[in-house]
């Protein structure tokens, strides 16, 4: 099958897997602002997703998303390495070469670890811990407001989360418009507007959920 044997098809599966990504994160990021106007409504939220099918299901198709963006990016990188030495990231011809696009990898690899501290933070002590009927929690697994404000009550969770998310605002910042070139809108145009649509993009996402640290920060600490 060309997607998985040929080069080109390598890079349309990193492309659309990639953009499923970016758009969970929009979703994700949208729906983690609701704890800051109110911790009930935040709560009614997890509550509704909860272990419903749709959201088991959605949690499988991501996790499918992931694996397979992060395996190709690894074998991408092992043969543009390869073939072109230091030019070494998905595409090739007239894309700019800004550092992002040299260490996608390396961010890569950071945000996958963060991702692991997030499922330990949050996913393990909510979904996984109502599907496993866990009882002796320090909150309950639909209190989503508490353990936000309790994880960010911790100062080294918060400087690891900035970190994590300036991580991924290089990432997205490239990734973008990268997938977009990919998929086909690589003229001089198209592809000008989907760099300038690609940092707007994912600094909105990425500055969303710096709103939500913060705003954990403050609640942690009893300013509002």
């Amino acid at each position: 099958m060309w997607l998985i044997s040929s080069s080109i098809g390598r890079k349309v599966v990193m492309s659309v897997s990639g953009t499923g990504l970016v758009l969970f994160l929009t979703f994700h990021m949208v729906m983690n602002l609701v704890y800051i106007f109110s911790t009930e409504a935040y709560n009614k939220v997890c509550e509704f997703l909860g272990t419903n099918w749709y959201a088991l299901a959605g949690t499988a198709a991501l996790a499918f998303l992931f694996l397979v963006h992060i395996i190709y990016a690894f074998i991408l990188t092992y043969q543009n390495r390869k073939a072109r030495g230091k030019e070494r990231y998905a595409i090739s011809g007239k894309q700019p070469i800004d550092w992002e696009s040299k260490n996608m990898l390396v961010l890569g690899i950071i945000i996958c670890g963060g991702l692991l501290i997030h499922l330990f933070n949050f996913w393990y002590n909510m979904m996984f811990a109502e599907l496993m009927g866990f009882e002796e929690m320090l909150y309950k697994p639909s209190d989503g407001s508490a353990w936000i404000t309790h994880t960010f009550s911790n100062p080294v969770f918060v400087i690891i989360y900035v970190i994590w998310i300036g991580a991924l605002w290089l990432h997205l910042n490239h990734g973008i418009w990268s997938a977009m070139q990919t998929i086909g809108w690589n003229g001089n145009k198209w592809l000008n507007r989907w760099i300038l649509i690609g940092k707007i993009w994912s600094t909105v996402v990425c500055a969303g959920f710096l709103c939500v640290v913060l705003a954990a920060v403050l609640r942690a600490n009893g300013v509002y």
